[in-house]
């Protein structure tokens, strides 16, 4: 058996993966002819039959399956060797673009990236403060090189950091609603109450909505401390997160709605980057630093046990 080449592994794969020959020249950027040629190459290299051609699609044979799965593991170092090669040969990057959703605890970030930042003179900093969907859209429309903001799990495209949970509680000031609060609440008796939500930042994403609830009037803020504000002078109800509000729940200033029919819910906050692009040396000593320094975020997430707005209820 001789031996055989990245670019018939990379054809071969990309035959797996597109589910055909045309599909994976288009791919690749090759003709048919091409890829046809490096997998049979790659086949009569290593006395083996990859592909069953007989039906109308083609398909991996058992041993193509599994030499597959082996070759996969080899393709991945490989990207990640050309990934690696890139960064080294950017050299610091004079600047890099950082956005802030609005579930941030800004003191807390702004302290840990203020202290990085201060031993990197040579890179500017461009910070961006983004709501709602703008941080994600940022980060696909090549305009950030990493975010801080709320994400789903199991997202592919993205590598990530944990960094805690943010939990959103529906709150009134003391005698904004017409009637008692208790746990049995429906989202339907605040349908003629006033709603502020948070402004979606994005430019051309598709609009997303968090708690609204349909046919109520609707007062739109850009910041999450304007939104605590508004509430907190009996111009509005709404969800908040409850690191932001703890003190006020604590103290009555606000009253917590929560109950079966209003749960609030937690989000996933993270520090987030693509996968599918090189980052720097900088950025690379970035990521570092936000993971050594993940606990202090999550410190400011956690709601001290007396805030928990049992009083109001």
């Amino acid at each position: 058996m001789s031996g055989f080449t990245l670019h018939d592994l990379q054809c071969f794969d990309a035959v797996i993966r597109a589910g055909g020959f045309q599909a994976a020249a288009a791919a690749l950027h090759r003709s048919h002819p091409a890829v046809f040629a490096a997998v049979a190459r790659l086949e009569r290299q290593l006395g083996l039959a990859l592909l069953d051609r007989s039906g109308y699609r083609v398909a991996p044979t058992a041993a193509g399956r599994s030499f597959h799965r082996r070759a996969q593991n080899l393709l991945g170092e490989l990207q990640q060797l050309r990934a690696h090669a890139e960064q080294l040969a950017m050299g610091e990057e004079s600047e890099l673009h950082i956005v802030l959703g609005d579930l941030c605890p800004r003191p807390q970030a702004l302290a840990v990236l203020g202290r990085f930042f201060a031993q990197c003179p040579n890179t500017r900093l461009h910070l961006h403060f983004e709501s709602v969907s703008g941080p994600r859209e940022r980060l696909f429309d090549d305009s950030a090189d990493l975010i801080v903001h709320r994400l789903d799990a199991g997202d592919a495209q993205l590598e990530t950091i944990t960094l805690g949970e943010v939990r959103m509680v529906p709150v009134v000031a003391p005698g904004f609603l017409p009637f008692p609060i208790d746990r049995a609440i429906r989202p339907e008796r605040l349908r003629g109450l006033t709603q502020c939500v948070m402004r979606d930042s994005a430019r051309h994403s598709p609009p997303v909505d968090y708690f609204t609830i349909d046919g109520a009037p609707q007062c739109t803020v850009a910041d999450q401390l304007m939104k605590k504000d508004l509430i907190a002078h009996g111009l509005a109800w709404g969800h908040m997160p409850h690191f932001l509000v703890a003190d006020e729940l604590a103290d009555g200033r606000l009253q917590s709605i929560a109950g079966r029919h209003l749960p609030g819910r937690s989000e996933r906050l993270v520090a987030a980057r693509r996968r599918d692009r090189a980052h720097g040396p900088v950025a690379a000593r970035l990521w570092d630093h936000l993971q050594a320094h993940a606990p202090q975020l999550r410190a400011a997430l956690a709601a001290p046990a007396a805030a928990t707005g049992e009083r109001a209820r």
